[in-house]
């Protein structure tokens, strides 16, 4: 399996990522013998069943899956401190794995023309979609009209810009408000459950497009119409909204939350409403993923 390196933004090293369950990956998305015969008659059992999602996530709420808690932060070199909640607090693998962080450990990017990452993670970034070679794989793209189940609305973000991010199991799951603005209810399109890690992506970059994924769109006075857009993937029990629609929710407020395993998510913006960080377009102009954090700064509004 070739290593998967991204750009940690934090201190502008290359890294190398330790991934979450590598020999299952492998198995499933490989191109031996016995991941073909075997592996992918049996991915796409999973993916396409929800089922076993949905019962390996109840299965991580149970009381006895705590023990797995300490291992796994030394393990993946996750920092405790960063929790609002000591460590022996958690009541199940599920409830560490929703965890809540202090707030200064995340401090707001500040600046009401300034748009934030809503969440711990990989991400690439897209300044004009249609002029993109790519999306995660080289000249291959994936279809907006699909993705959103519209294509009127699709046409509308064509033009636009385009954030996406990657969620790995060892990451802080909740996600957040990049801009103050007022978010409309939720629309969930059903799909399936395939993994959204690269190993799969550059497989098959129309996972984004088939696997099940929530669309909110926020109103914002410096930024247009966002759509935010939550991606599940396999292991993943559930997607939980927390914001109240159709009220007012500032920069930083929590969107959501995602329940154990991996994840993504989509950050959709109209023609010329954005400009992103240099940094980060440099990173991807690279073909390489940047971690960033929440709360850091991803844009400007063009003025």
């Amino acid at each position: 399996m070739h290593s998967i390196k991204y750009i940690d933004r934090t201190s502008k090293k290359i890294e190398t990522e330790t991934v979450y369950g590598a020999q299952a990956l492998q198995f499933l998305y490989g191109d031996s013998l016995i991941s073909k015969t075997i592996g992918k008659p049996l991915l796409t059992l999973l993916a396409s069943n929800r089922c076993f999602s949905l019962l390996y996530g109840l299965w991580q709420k149970l009381p006895w899956t705590t023990h797995r808690i300490a291992p796994f932060i030394e393990n993946f070199g996750i920092d405790s401190t960063e929790f609002l909640n000591p460590v022996d607090s958690y009541t199940s693998f599920n409830d560490f794995f929703t965890r809540k962080l202090k707030a200064k450990v995340r401090p707001i990017a500040k600046g009401h023309d300034v748009a934030i990452i809503p969440a711990d993670g990989r991400y690439l970034f897209f300044q004009k979609i249609d002029e993109a070679e790519g999306f995660i794989v080289k000249g291959k793209k994936f279809s907006l009209t699909t993705l959103l189940d519209n294509g009127d609305l699709a046409k509308r973000y064509e033009e636009g810009s385009m954030v996406i991010a990657r969620l790995c199991p060892t990451d802080y799951h909740r996600f957040h408000f990049p801009m103050d603005c007022t978010p409309e209810k939720t629309h969930l399109i059903n799909g399936w459950l395939y993994s959204v890690n690269p190993i799969a992506l550059k497989k098959n970059i129309e996972i984004f497009v088939q696997n099940k994924r929530t669309i909110t769109p926020l109103t914002t006075a410096e930024f247009g119409k966002v759509l935010f857009i939550e991606i599940g993937a396999t292991n993943v029990g559930s997607i939980i909204q927390t914001y109240p629609p159709d009220k007012l929710c500032k920069k930083g407020d929590e969107k959501g939350y995602f329940s154990f395993g991996a994840s993504s998510l989509i950050l959709l913006f109209e023609k010329g409403q954005i400009q992103f960080d240099e940094d980060l377009l440099s990173a991807t102009s690279q073909n390489m993923e940047v971690k960033c954090l929440f709360g850091q700064p991803l844009g400007l509004h063009p003025r």
